[in-house]
């Protein structure tokens, strides 16, 4: 006996098995219940979500002669002849391939023939949107006023595409996409009746592939359950079936990338296209892992934005703090691009690793995500740039012969430690967290120009930093991150922008931190004519 593919051996027979699509059962039993049945339905949604199984499942139901709550028996002999495809009042017509003005005539001339078994005549036409112009004319009269005893149920993946007179005359069904819960339960299901033992990582990652389509899913699973006959069917086999790429390895791509780490970004593509993924298969899930993780650092849930486990969903979290959104909708435009080239290339490695180097490498396009991205790159550099600590006893000399002087200088310059935590500012506001660290960038450090004490000022110039001003906490945190990055401890004080009554504070100048990084001194020669 030849082998019958899981999708047609299982297909739905009643309504009660029709999986996701709840608001149409619903409605199609109660018609059926009142005798309230409509002359033309038109059903559509993607590919696999049951238009046409709800189609054949209607014809039956109309034609039950002991219709159960609404659904066909399956026992009478009109339901076991539809079933079996040899009942002469259920007809199928694929438009794809009878799309002319002549296949709509002969319609027309059938209509006008009663049943010669059963309440009525149903016409179910898959695929209509690829009728001719003139077909859907020639079907307008028909579809509009037909025989009491003529039922007509359109199918199409593309509404779009139909006319609108047509669709004026139907009752339109809108399909779902079917859930990854809905479609791994029904997968768990089928597997139990063929004796199948499967991981549920498993089930859910092929539940998922199937993209909303219990069609495609189960397609899948019998892919794989054929690949690896007589075993148990793990989430690893799975995967190398269909060429997928495990969680982890996406981690691993996405933190050489932040790193700005071209080699190591294209070494781990390297071991995947050895390993025998497909690169199509590799993009997809990577622009999906980057959906999950732009939805945790967004959502103020993450456990309901995402359907990942809690493993993945601790790593997702963590990942999240190591970038910002902006960096991550960047990531995906670059890899939908990417997606949407790589069906009709056929250099599609090359394409793959320009589109790695692009994520590490930000300065290769103009975009406004990618210029936030740059600064990204260069605030982390800049953080990361060591800050030496000046030896306790340093003595400096702030003057140099030659040196011109500002014509308004304080009265006494700032101390050594706070002209190098002047120099190293964005580093050491940096390691802040959260909204404290964007008041501390924000802020300007000043000192007392006329006492020459050192005492760091840190005057913030954006209301919000009233919170902190108070706040000897938050003083505490600053002083521990400045003992911490250059191991001098200074005294904090910290003020709102023209809400103090400190008359002396000015800005400090980093002169001599300026002349350490440059190792050279600024001389300006004098004009010979000037007296």
């Amino acid at each position: 006996m030849s082998y019958t593919a899981l999708y047609r051996k299982f297909r739905p027979d009643n309504f009660a098995d029709v999986k996701g699509q709840d608001h149409i059962v619903t409605t199609l039993t109660n018609q059926i219940r009142a005798g309230r049945i409509g002359h033309a339905y038109l059903f559509c949604g993607t590919r696999g979500t049951g238009k046409t199984t709800v189609a054949k499942i209607l014809a039956k139901a109309v034609n039950c002669l002991h219709p159960v709550d609404g659904s066909p028996c399956n026992e009478c002999e009109m339901c076991r002849a539809i079933q079996a495809g040899t009942a002469m009042n259920v007809i199928e017509i694929d438009a794809a391939s009878n799309n002319g003005v002549d296949n709509i005539r002969e319609i027309r001339e059938e209509v006008a023939y009663r049943p010669a078994e059963g309440n009525y005549k149903v016409y179910i036409i898959d695929e209509v949107h690829m009728l001719s112009t003139g077909a859907f004319n020639a079907l307008l009269k028909t579809l509009e006023e037909p025989p009491s005893y003529v039922i007509f149920i359109l199918a199409t993946t593309e509404a779009h595409r139909i006319p609108i007179t047509i669709l004026s005359r139907c009752q339109r069904y809108d399909f779902r996409r079917i859930s990854i819960d809905t479609i791994a339960s029904r997968l768990t299901e089928l597997l139990a009746a063929e004796g199948v033992e499967a991981e549920e990582k498993a089930v859910r990652y092929v539940a998922r592939a199937g993209d909303g389509s219990m069609r495609d899913a189960l397609s899948l699973l019998d892919q794989c359950i054929a690949f690896y006959l007589g075993q148990t069917l793990t989430y690893d086999k799975v995967l190398t079936v269909l060429g997928a790429v495990d969680t982890e390895v996406f981690s691993q791509l996405l933190r050489k990338v932040l790193r700005g780490d071209v080699t190591g970004s294209i070494r781990v593509l390297e071991e995947l296209i050895t390993g025998g993924r497909e690169l199509g298969q590799f993009v997809g899930d990577f622009t999906w892992y980057l959906r999950n993780l732009l939805l945790v650092k967004t959502s103020e849930n993450p456990e309901e934005a995402v359907d990942v486990s809690s493993d993945n969903l601790r790593l997702l979290m963590e990942e999240s703090e190591m970038t910002e959104a902006e960096t991550l909708m960047r990531y995906i435009r670059v890899f939908s691009q990417l997606s949407n080239e790589i069906r009709y290339s056929s250099q599609k490695r090359v394409e793959v690793e320009i589109a790695l180097i692009k994520l590490c490498r930000p300065a290769m396009e103009v975009n406004l995500d990618s210029v936030l991205d740059r600064i990204r790159v260069l605030e982390q550099q800049i953080r990361e740039r060591p800050v030496q600590a000046l030896p306790p006893e340093a003595d400096v000399p702030r003057e140099r012969a030659g040196e011109p002087t500002e014509e308004k200088k304080p009265l006494m310059a700032a101390p050594q430690d706070l002209q190098r935590i002047v120099e190293s500012w964005r580093a050491i506001t940096g390691q802040a967290q959260g909204v404290f660290r964007q008041m501390l960038q924000r802020a300007v450090p000043k000192y007392n120009g006329e006492s020459g004490e050192p005492v760091l000022y840190v005057e913030f110039q954006d209301f919000l930093g009233k919170s902190y001003v108070d706040n000897p906490e938050a003083a505490q945190e600053l002083q521990k991150i400045i003992q911490d990055q250059t191991g001098k401890i200074v005294e904090i004080r910290m003020l709102m922008a023209g809400s103090h009554s400190y008359a002396n504070l000015a800005k400090i100048t980093v002169d001599e931190a300026i002349r350490e990084n440059i190792h050279m001194d600024v001389v300006i020669e004098e004009d010979e004519f000037s007296d």
